[in-house]
């Protein structure tokens, strides 16, 4: 019997990284990603809660996140929060690329204590966000609960994701927005992972994402 070795999965010949800049008169965002990354963050947008639910993406989604903003937070955090979904979003958007050999669906539950949500994503090439998270509170420390759906809109809008996120159960604010952005986490993490029986293929029929 002959014994053929086994093929080597070939690793993403480029490393997935990505520095965007996007300076405007309300905010100054410097965002930048490493998709292969082991969770590591360097946060500071002047909003701590905000700043806390980032670490969940970096550290949950096994990304490298360095993001620094400074926003009109004389007026309010919508700009800073805004701003940094989109800037965030086209660095993700850049450093994926092409989209050869990446899982592209990837979903998630994540529960605390009382609190359960959902999340589901696609690197489809189209802009889509579906969202559902009855907050209990209107702020959560300096963080407007709103503020939540205007980051993930500014995201998907630039990342050209479908996104669906929907908090299932939940009583305390807090709870329910880490197990939103925690769920995300997830849900990018394994939609970015590369498939290893798919190696250099775009995962669509169309043949371009």
């Amino acid at each position: 019997m002959t014994e053929y070795p086994l093929t080597e999965v070939p690793q993403a010949a480029v490393p997935r990284v990505a520095e965007v800049v996007r300076n405007t008169n309300e905010t100054k965002i410097r965002v930048r990603v490493n998709l292969d990354g082991t969770g590591q963050a360097r946060l500071s947008t002047g909003i701590g809660f905000f700043d806390h639910m980032l670490d969940q993406i970096a550290r949950h989604g096994l990304i490298d996140l360095d993001i620094e903003a400074d926003g009109d937070l004389h007026i309010d955090g919508h700009h800073t929060v805004e701003d940094v979904g989109i800037t965030l979003g086209q660095a993700v958007a850049k450093a994926v690329g092409d989209k050869k050999g990446i899982r592209r669906y990837g979903h998630a539950y994540v529960p605390l204590d009382e609190a359960l949500s959902r999340v589901v994503v696609d690197f489809s090439g189209r802009p889509g966000l579906e969202m559902d998270v009855p907050f209990h509170s209107g702020m959560i420390g300096s963080f407007d609960t709103q503020l939540t759906y205007e980051f993930f809109q500014g995201f998907v809008n630039h990342a050209q994701v479908t996104l669906h996120i929907d908090n299932l159960k939940g009583k305390n604010a807090h709870h329910q927005a880490e197990t939103v952005f925690k769920a995300f986490a997830r849900a990018l993490r394994a939609a970015l992972e590369l498939d290893p029986r798919a190696a250099g293929v775009i995962p669509s029929t169309k043949g371009s994402l």
